[in-house]
């Protein structure tokens, strides 16, 4: 083995460990997520969660109390400086919460601006206090002010308490629905018992009365229907039992009298009391029993979570640097065997032909660098499946725009993975047998490249390209199109067409950079005709790789300048590669494909490989063993979607 081949096997072995830790940090990085969720929700709930729900019960207790001494024209009693006291004390909870500093909760940021609001609209408490303390404020305006207050409370539960898509995170948002509902009673009972108080229920009352009755058995309706199997059966236990039987005969009572001169007749002080509390008593009971029943359901999943994360990201770890290590060995080793003084050769005599010398280790070695890298391609392809299916759900369009982000990221690497068996002088696992349309195949290329939305792509591509060489041409394309993107203006576009030529078609990848001079370009164009055998030149990494990826699939690879200023890459694709056919064809007139989806780079092939998932697709090929004959092509998010290719 010579210094060359230690100083190739040394870049390769670079390559792979980057590669490597992209891999893991990657899987790290997902895995953690959905614990540090976990956590943070687990956290919000422990932290604040429990001292809102006792300040919206306190809350609803001072308002009932407040309305009642308002509608009685008395001064404050006992029962309102309790209810006032318990207010103060479940609001000192969340100043607590405000001004800590939880490291669960350092992403949580919007929750405790949320939570910062509710705290200054408890600061103006005192004011409404005052106010009607000194007979200064009215009963509708103090009902309103309370009204407020208690909705902001409800708005601190955002969308960060079911960040982790669970059975706990849908039942944690059913079981809030149900204490909303129990708000409305709640604001109900107010009403009523100011009325019964002041022996009064005027037109405004009545009709705000009825909104509020029926809009409260909406809600509990449509709120038991999202609870689980046993909270969902306890709410309907609870809706057919005496206690709340008797609280809608006082509403029905009320809702016909509401037109009559009398319209509390019937209805007593203790009746509508005795009924309301129990009703309230009940739906408070079933909040926090479904809460707890959820967490306790919830608790085997979050452990099995806790230890893949532990998993993935420590034994994980561990394996890294275990091969890592193994490799600086090997390395080390030979590079102490060429460097070892060798012992002087005997003199010729008749002896005895010594045994054959033993397989060399850098083969070893290589196939082992490659039967890795293949185990890392299948992991991706299971990675873009996960993702796949993840954006299939339904899901909000921010969370759709960072599944893509991930998955167009998981893509990029799978072409890294993929090249670097390319340079090994091995076979990536994705091919093809049967021809693609030359369109899909850009367009794969594309998808594989970062700013793919500075790339427009010509429409007419009337052409297929040959199975076994689709993969190659895949990541030719996109060396080069990255090339002319790294090498032109964030501002500018870089523009890909095909044209026909007599001895087959010509791939044409124009930027708008500032161009090559006459000695940069000849060796360029001299290093992708003629590329050395012991590995690229320094600086010149991606045209040596896109001279190997034209070489294995028989294309050849030229440059010069493009009449803008910069520089054109042309592929000539030779006539056994390519058929003429009529799927590329566009209207007369028709404008440049400026519509980017790409195609799928991921084109499940042989492996079942797949990448840059969503959930509108067209068909396309899959490998040769499923028989489809055109690739899948990848639809972006709606604004994206007009695209001409059928």
């Amino acid at each position: 083995m010579t210094h060359n081949d230690v100083r190739l096997i040394r870049t390769r072995l670079a390559v792979l460990a980057a590669v490597l830790i992209t891999l893991w940090s990657y899987a790290a990085y997902v895995s953690s997520q959905d614990a540090v969720d976990l956590l943070r929700i687990r956290a919000l709930a422990d932290t604040l969660g429990q001292p809102i729900d006792r300040l919206i019960l306190s809350l609803q207790t001072e308002r009932r109390i407040t309305a009642e001494t308002i509608a009685g024209a008395g001064a404050a009693t006992p029962e309102l400086v309790g209810a006032r006291d318990a207010t103060d004390r479940a609001a000192a909870e969340i100043r607590e919460f405000t001004e800590g500093r939880d490291l669960r909760l350092l992403s949580a940021g919007a929750v405790r601006d949320r939570a910062g609001e509710l705290v200054r609209r408890l600061d103006g408490l005192g004011t409404t206090r005052s106010r009607m303390d000194t007979g200064r404020l009215g009963l509708a305006a103090a009902i309103d002010g309370y009204d407020e207050v208690v909705d902001v409370a409800f708005r601190v539960y955002g969308p960060e308490w079911g960040a982790y898509e669970s059975g706990l995170a849908a039942d944690t948002r059913a079981v809030i629905a149900l204490a909303r509902a129990r708000e409305l009673l709640a604001r109900e009972d107010t009403l009523v018992s100011a009325a019964l108080t002041g022996a009064r229920l005027g037109a405004d009352e009545r009709r705000r009365l009825t909104a509020l009755v029926g809009v409260q058995r909406y809600a509990n309706a449509e709120a038991a229907a999202g609870l689980p199997s046993d909270g969902r059966a306890e709410q309907q236990r609870l809706a057919a039992s005496p206690e709340f039987t008797a609280l809608l005969a006082l509403e029905d009572r009320l809702l016909l009298q509401s037109g009559t001169a009398n319209a509390l007749a019937g209805v007593t002080v203790q009746d509508w009391r005795t009924a309301a509390d129990t009703a309230l008593g009940a739906l408070q009971t079933l909040v926090t029993d479904t809460a707890r029943s959820s967490v306790e359901r919830a608790t085997p999943g979050a452990a099995v979570l806790i230890a893949r994360t532990g998993a993935v990201v420590g034994l994980g770890l561990i394996v890294v640097l275990v091969l890592l290590l193994s490799w600086a060995g090997t390395i080390r080793r030979l590079t102490e065997e060429l460097t070892r003084p060798k012992a002087a050769a005997p003199a010729p005599q008749d002896a005895p032909a010594p045994p054959a010398a033993p397989p060399s280790g850098g083969d070893a070695e290589r196939e082992l660098f490659l039967g890795l890298t293949r185990r890392n391609q299948v992991l991706l392809r299971e990675q873009l499946s996960v993702l796949d299916l993840m954006q299939r759900r339904e899901r909000s369009t921010e969370e759709t725009g960072e599944l893509f982000q991930l998955d167009h990221l998981t893509t990029r690497i799978r072409r890294n993975v993929e090249k670097l068996i390319t340079l090994a002088g091995a076979t990536p696992a994705r091919r093809w047998r049967r021809p693609v349309p030359l369109l899909d195949v850009a367009r794969g290329a594309v998808a594989e490249v970062p700013d793919y939305h500075r790339v427009l792509i010509a429409p007419h591509w009337p052409w297929s390209l040959a199975g076994p060489a689709i993969t190659d041409v895949i990541h030719l394309l996109a060396e080069l199109i990255e090339n002319a993107l790294v090498f032109s203006g964030e501002d500018t576009t870089v523009r890909v067409s095909g044209e026909h030529r007599p001895q087959g078609c010509a791939v044409l990848v124009v930027d708008d950079g500032p161009g090559l001079d006459a000695a940069a370009l000849a060796e360029a164009n001299h290093l992708l005709g003629n590329p050395p055998p012991d590995g690229p030149p320094a600086g010149l990494t991606g045209w040596y790789a896109a001279a190997v990826l034209a070489g294995r699939c028989g294309a050849h690879v030229s440059l010069r300048p493009s009449p803008r200023g910069g520089t054109a890459a042309i592929v000539l694709l030779p006539a056994r590669l390519v058929t003429v056919t009529d799927t590329g064809r566009a209207p007369a007139g028709a404008p440049p494909d400026t519509s980017y989806p790409p195609a799928r780079t991921d084109l499940p092939g042989p492996s079942g490989d797949g990448a840059l998932p969503t959930r509108v697709r067209q068909p396309g090929p899959i490998g040769p063993e499923h028989g489809r004959t055109s690739l899948d092509t990848v639809e972006m998010p709606v604004a994206r979607t007009a695209r001409r290719h059928q």
